[in-house]
């Protein structure tokens, strides 16, 4: 009988965790009413019991292949691997993504068919962590099989307790996830918070964090704002590691600043300096200031901090208006640029200072300033 359903066959499997290393092994894949051939090879290799038994094997016969020393085994509850061999690091996701995903609704397919997309659609669950940052290409980070654990996240109310090594993390919404390699992965901010809550050393944040700076990943407020959104920095080391970084966010904005006047032919400024009126009060640093045409740009490089409200972020949104209408009332203008600006859309912003000093003709001379090195 068990032959109606079950075709043995060798697949290589080149696991993603050790490139130019395949493993070959043999298994059992269920042949049914359903035919397997439209899934991935991962796909075939990891299935739910739902699925497996909608593609016409009972589950009696699911229970005799995963029987001590038989060709199948139980990866988690409910999720069976078809190969007696350890899985890959790409079955343990997928196999976590199926322990955690919310069930489909009856009568909505477990799994693609010919006629729907490829790869299975995980309902409210998203791979974070180390796990996310690994998949995400950073290189201070645990290759996939040595991980003792893939974290996951799920909505707050799914009753759903942690595994073997699936750890299940609620939380009040979900992030949108980006697809890498058909896995739904949290952005690479949401998942350096939730690496960083289980992390003691400072050293290990400290390299987290820079390179999700410096490898282009995503800037620093973005960061800061996903670790005060979940309360680490009344931690020491991660406040030491997000100076750091902040400092790191900087430099690297800056540079950017320089290459963007060069690369896109813009005159030559004054770097990093402060204006005063003669005799008077300061009146703002500028990372950049051209004074035959009175402007001045300045990198908006600030980080959310921990316990600002609201009426906090207005005030300070104030004071910058008010600091931008001065100078403007005294003939300079304000170019207010920011780092993400300055890595997705150098071009354009370059176009948005160019215009500005081209304008410069059109305006009243600016009044008479004082320029001193910042």
């Amino acid at each position: 009988m068990l032959s109606a359903f079950i075709d043995e066959h060798v697949t290589p499997v080149k696991d993603p965790a050790g490139p130019g290393n395949p493993e070959v092994m043999t298994h059992n894949t269920p042949l049914s009413p359903r035919p397997l051939r439209h899934l991935s090879d991962v796909h075939r290799r990891v299935l739910t019991t739902t699925q497996l038994r909608s593609h016409g094997v009972p589950a009696t016969e699911i229970a005799e292949q995963c029987r001590p020393g038989g060709p199948w085994r139980q990866l988690l509850p409910g999720v069976v691997l078809l190969h007696p061999g350890p899985p890959t690091s790409e079955e343990r996701l997928h196999g976590a993504l199926l322990f955690s995903a919310r069930e489909p609704a009856p009568g909505v397919p477990a799994q693609p068919t010919p006629h729907s997309p490829h790869r299975p659609v995980y309902a409210d669950a998203v791979i974070t962590g180390l796990a996310a940052l690994t998949l995400h290409g950073f290189s201070a980070t645990p290759p996939l099989l040595s991980l003792d654990h893939v974290d996951v996240l799920v909505p707050r109310m799914r009753r759903l307790r942690s595994i073997s090594y699936v750890r299940v993390l609620r939380t009040p919404s979900l992030p949108d996830p980006v697809q890498v390699t058909g896995l739904p992965v949290a952005p690479v901010p949401r998942a350096l918070a939730d690496a960083v809550a289980d992390l003691t050393e400072a050293e290990a944040v400290r390299r987290l964090l820079t390179e999700a700076v410096r490898g282009g990943h995503c800037e620093p407020a973005a960061v800061v704002r996903e670790l005060t959104q979940a309360k680490l920095l009344s931690r020491p080391h991660v406040v030491d590691a997000v100076e750091s970084l902040v400092a790191e966010g900087r430099a690297i904005a800056e540079d950017r600043l320089y290459r963007m006047v060069h690369e896109y032919g813009l005159p030559a400024p004054v770097w990093n300096v402060d204006l005063r009126l003669p005799g008077g009060p300061r009146l703002g640093g500028f990372d950049a200031y051209w004074p035959e045409q009175a402007v001045a740009v300045e990198l908006d490089t600030r980080a959310p901090r921990q316990g600002h409200r609201k009426e906090e972020d207005d005030a300070l949104w104030s004071e910058y208006a008010r600091k931008r209408e001065h100078l403007e009332r005294l003939g300079i203008t304000v170019v207010y640029l920011t780092p993400k600006k300055l890595r997705s859309a150098m071009e354009q912003q370059a176009a948005v200072v160019r215009t500005a000093l081209m304008a410069a003709g059109d305006r009243d001379p600016a009044a008479y300033v004082v320029v001193l090195p910042r």
